[in-house]
């Protein structure tokens, strides 16, 4: 019998002009001044201006808070909640990839809840919940708009803080593909691995569950069939939408069901070395799942089904083998081929990435207990 089991998700509005109900979303709220994070990338592309607009024409004030670096930091947030808290803000709307949606979620956190962020890592550390937060994601992939995880970077300790709490689940996002087309071919690819990891750490999490599997099954199938596509042709709208929908999906299922030891592995690298964290899902994805394969082989025979692989009549050895080997092909046909050497990482900081990684929430759910020993033999064979 199935046991009692709680999932979360916030309110979404899915498709092609959704970015422009922000406003009314807004004034829903009954807010009068919103705070609007992003950064200078997603202000340049034009998504900022076109937000505000909304916000405006809904009777809004705005102020912005754009000072959000690619892996937000723990002082960047301390810097928008003074932002929020000096101009009187009472919402709070995030726009653009994972790093000024988790900045913002911290904003929220902070809210309501006052103090350091650094004091809410970990699982159910947020007592109160926070600001009204509206996410627009103008990425796919990371999911931070229907995630119940923040993961912002200690630059003095040279690691990332996950906070996870459905406190910090935003109340409503706005996912619109066309905000995606602005994405280079090199962030349309780490993006769109980012929400493959997604999927397949939730898949073979020890919290996964039957209606999660849908969500994380349908999420690999569309990064297959669509990410290439989506890198080759920018503009192709239906290529971007069915990412964008991969991302949704794998956001729904690793929310609830956690991650592994990619994400605790990669979380690690991204703190200590700054590196965009979807190539660093992606440079470790296969070699973590060498390690876990043994204690997960069925639901990993099922992945590779859903990576395209016939494994009818195959010997266990065979399947995983053809597994990894799938993995490693996908990888290089997006133009990822080499190791965390050519990143800059070396033998001599494995110790420190590896103890890390083993702190990280993200590892309590690996399918397979990790070590230290283990993690940095799986650092090194991703070197």
């Amino acid at each position: 019998m199935t046991p009692l089991r709680k999932f979360v998700a916030p309110e979404f509005v899915f498709g092609c002009g959704s970015r422009r109900l922000a406003g009314q979303y807004a004034a829903n709220f009954g807010g009068w001044r919103v705070l609007l994070v992003s950064d200078a990338g997603v202000v340049a592309a034009g998504w900022a201006a076109e937000v505000r607009a909304s916000l405006e024409a809904a009777g809004l004030q705005v102020e912005e808070f754009t000072a959000v670096s690619p892996n937000p930091r723990t002082d960047e947030v301390m810097a928008g909640i003074e932002v929020y808290r000096r101009h009187g803000c009472d919402v709070i709307v995030a726009v653009g990839g994972g790093s000024p949606m988790d900045c913002a979620k911290g904003i929220s956190i902070l809210s309501t809840n006052g103090g350091n962020i650094r004091a809410f890592e970990g699982v159910d550390k947020v007592e109160r919940p926070g600001a009204p937060l509206i996410c627009i994601p103008t990425t796919a992939g990371t999911s931070a708009d229907v995630s119940q995880f923040a993961i912002i970077t200690e630059p003095r300790q040279r690691r990332k803080l996950a906070i996870i709490s459905k406190a910090v689940v935003p109340d409503v996002s706005l996912i619109d593909p066309e905000t995606t087309t602005t994405m280079d071919p090199q962030l349309t690819v780490f993006t769109g691995l980012d929400a493959l990891v997604h999927a397949v750490e939730a898949f073979v999490s020890l919290a996964h569950s039957p209606f999660l599997d849908l969500h994380s099954l349908e999420a690999v199938r569309l990064v297959r069939a669509h990410l290439p596509t989506a890198r080759q042709y920018p503009d192709d709208l239906d290529a971007r939408e069915q990412i964008m929908r991969a991302a949704l999906h794998a956001g729904i299922a690793f929310s609830n069901a956690s991650l592994g030891a990619v994400h605790a592995m990669s979380h690690s690298l991204g703190g200590a070395f700054d590196l965009p964290h979807g190539e660093s899902n992606a440079l470790l994805l296969e070699h973590v799942t060498a390690f876990n394969y043994s204690a997960a082989p069925e639901r990993y025979d099922r992945i590779g089904e859903a990576l395209g692989l016939d494994l009818r009549g195959m010997a266990a050895k065979a399947k995983a083998d053809a597994l990894f080997t799938a993995i490693r092909d996908f990888k290089a046909a997006l133009g990822i081929a080499e190791g965390l050497r050519h990143r800059g990482i070396a033998h001599s900081d494995i110790g420190e990435l590896s103890r890390n990684a083993l702190g990280d929430a993200c590892i309590v759910t690996n399918p397979r207990r990790a070590g230290q020993r283990d993690v940095e033999v799986i650092f090194e064979e991703a070197l």
